[in-house]
């Protein structure tokens, strides 16, 4: 439940990507009146949850997005630890009950390099002081720039088309110039992907939270 003074009437959510169901409140709406709302609606909040597929496991035999192509999670015990990529496997081997966190490891270690690098290529090119670049995993929102020059993502970029990945980057080099969304601003977006961000926007809103369901569990 979240109160919001700028709310004018009851709303509800259900975020795709965590299962949360959000309800909004007017501020001087009670607290009883809004649950016993939201308790009408059960219904459409359970066809709602229903339709969101199910967390996609980091196990044998998964197919995992990585760079917009399916990427087969390939285990077998003799295979060395060391995760290899090749002909749309990852090839890998060790303790199953390590698996999950293995793969996920990689594929980290694989956004942060491949985005670090994309990142200080626009920064140079657009003139912009850089001072970090970080991943973590945020439901909320795919990259964010700091006043201090610090530009953070989600590592789950990797797994989307590499187009999704670089618009995002260059929105958030931008940023480092613009710490708004004006009109120069998405100029400087632009000029920076050297074609419309637009299409990876949509792809995001479209496609972006079966991302979150990606070794994520509950």
């Amino acid at each position: 439940m979240r109160i919001s003074p700028r709310a004018r009437r009851l709303r509800l959510r259900v975020d795709p990507r965590t299962r949360e169901v959000l309800l909004t409140v007017p501020k001087r709406t009670s607290q009883r009146h809004a649950l016993a709302w939201a308790a009408e609606h059960r219904e459409w909040i359970e066809s709602r949850l229903a339709e969101i597929p199910d967390n996609v496991p980091i196990q044998p035999g998964a197919m995992i997005p990585y760079r917009g192509q399916e990427l087969a999670i390939d285990w077998e015990p003799s295979s060395p630890r060391r995760i290899e990529h090749s002909d749309g496997r990852l090839v890998v081997g060790g303790p199953l009950e390590n698996l999950e966190g293995r793969v996920l490891r990689w594929f980290k270690a694989q956004a942060h390099a491949l985005l670090a690098h994309e990142t200080m290529e626009l920064a140079a090119k657009a003139g912009a002081r850089l001072e970090k670049i970080g991943v973590g995993d945020p439901v909320s929102r795919w990259g964010s720039c700091s006043s201090k020059g610090g530009i953070r993502y989600s590592w789950r970029l990797i797994l989307a088309p590499d187009f999704v990945r670089r618009a995002t980057v260059a929105h958030e080099v931008a940023h480092l110039v613009h710490l708004n969304h004006g009109k120069d601003f998405h100029r400087l977006v632009e000029q920076l992907l050297g074609e419309d961000p637009r299409p990876a926007r949509s792809w995001l809103r479209r496609d972006g939270a079966a991302l979150h369901r990606i070794g994520r569990r509950g």
